[in-house]
């Protein structure tokens, strides 16, 4: 199971070796609440929806509000469903709290939207070589050729151009987590996550083939 934050910033952790260890803080703010369980008999699949981030009643179209409402919860800004495989001990209007989900050491998957960089070139969005400086050259940052005069005479689909680079969906997976502090309503894990200062955060134990997915833990299962 999984839950939302924000990230609030970036700092370092000085270990007791004296290493510095790139840390991010990430908020846990009003919210993590669950909204809705689906079951394998009611909807065909297990799962638990969250909302996070409290906001007004009119901030919201009427069907969210009322979900929420139904629920007893506050109107949320953000709902998103986490599949699990197991969905006893949780109930709607139910809060959750970071300490029963997550431990100093766990590895956890952290998704978020990264930073948008708008309408950017082969070189940076791609990291293209760039053309001779010298001599006379007219292709210094241009892109060049993208196909074929003759046979097969078109662009090939997937060719790398330029275009809208970021604010995509993006999963930074298993980060180590530094400290939980549930007194602050916050945890840090080590390294970076997508976004900037303020960016809702998804956070899930880590996908660890063998440990939690994979055939492996399939045949675990069965036995």
């Amino acid at each position: 199971m999984g839950m939302f934050g924000t990230k609030a910033g970036m700092t370092q952790i000085f270990t007791p070796e004296g290493l510095a260890l790139p840390a991010t803080v990430i908020a846990l703010e009003e919210g993590n609440v669950v909204t809705q369980v689906h079951t394998e008999e009611k909807s065909g699949y297990n799962s638990v929806q969250l909302g996070y981030q409290e906001c007004a009643d009119r901030k919201v179209t009427r069907p969210e509000a009322g979900h929420c409402k139904k629920a007893g919860a506050k109107a949320m800004r953000h709902l998103r469903e986490f599949k699990i495989p197991d969905v006893s001990g949780y109930e709607p209007g139910q809060a959750l709290n970071v300490e029963d989900l997550f431990k100093v050491g766990d590895l956890v998957d952290v998704a978020g939207t990264s930073i948008g960089k708008g309408f950017q070139g082969t070189i940076k969005r791609w990291n293209h070589h760039r053309g001779l400086m010298t001599h006379g050259s007219k292709s210094k940052r241009q892109h060049g050729s993208i196909g074929m005069s003759a046979t097969p005479s078109r662009v090939l689909p997937g060719l790398k151009m330029a275009g809208h680079m970021g604010a995509e969906r993006v999963k930074i997976r298993k980060l180590e987590i530094l400290k939980v502090r549930p007194d602050i309503g916050a945890i840090v894990v080590k390294g970076a996550v997508p976004g900037k200062a303020g960016n809702v955060l998804q956070i899930t134990p880590a996908k660890i083939v063998g440990k939690n997915i994979g055939p492996q833990v399939a045949k675990k299962a069965a036995a």
